[in-house]
């Protein structure tokens, strides 16, 4: 079996956009994040991940084992040639199985529930901000 002490992964599902499979991995293992990373450096068994943020950018220092997700701006994409993409057709493909592996597949999450959220209820319009906001205090106490 191999140990592996870092795993690169893109940040996001093209299903549900959600945004959660990296973070999720690095909690189950209790291994140190980097997320949206735009560099990553490695020093003194070390990983330096730089990463964009609202005001800037933002360098974190991880000790290994480590889980990083990247953003898209961490390489520049190779496009295959059309020649390469035909020798490709032909190459053979190898099949394996997760119990082959020794991974253990089984689910280690479990749903408690899901309800749908209440709907909306229409709103009302009034004629003045006095009323607004005395509607604001009485009826909805938010105020």
């Amino acid at each position: 079996m191999e140990a592996a002490d870092l795993v690169i992964m893109g940040k996001q599902a093209i299903d549900d956009d959600c945004n959660q499979s990296g973070q999720m991995l690095a909690g189950l293992l209790g291994w140190p994040q980097g997320t949206f990373a735009s560099k990553i450096e490695f020093a003194n068994g070390k990983v330096r991940v730089v990463r964009e943020v609202d005001g800037g950018l933002e360098t974190l220092l991880l000790s290994r084992p480590a889980v990083i997700t990247t953003d898209l701006r961490l390489n520049e994409p190779r496009y295959a040639s059309l020649p390469n993409i035909m020798k490709a057709k032909k190459k053979p493909i190898d099949e394996t199985t997760p119990e082959a592996l020794g991974v253990d597949i089984a689910p280690r999450l479990k749903v408690l529930g899901v309800a749908e959220p209440k709907g909306r209820e229409a709103g009302i319009k009034v004629d003045s901000v006095a009323i607004l906001i005395e509607k604001l205090k009485n009826e909805a106490g938010v105020l």
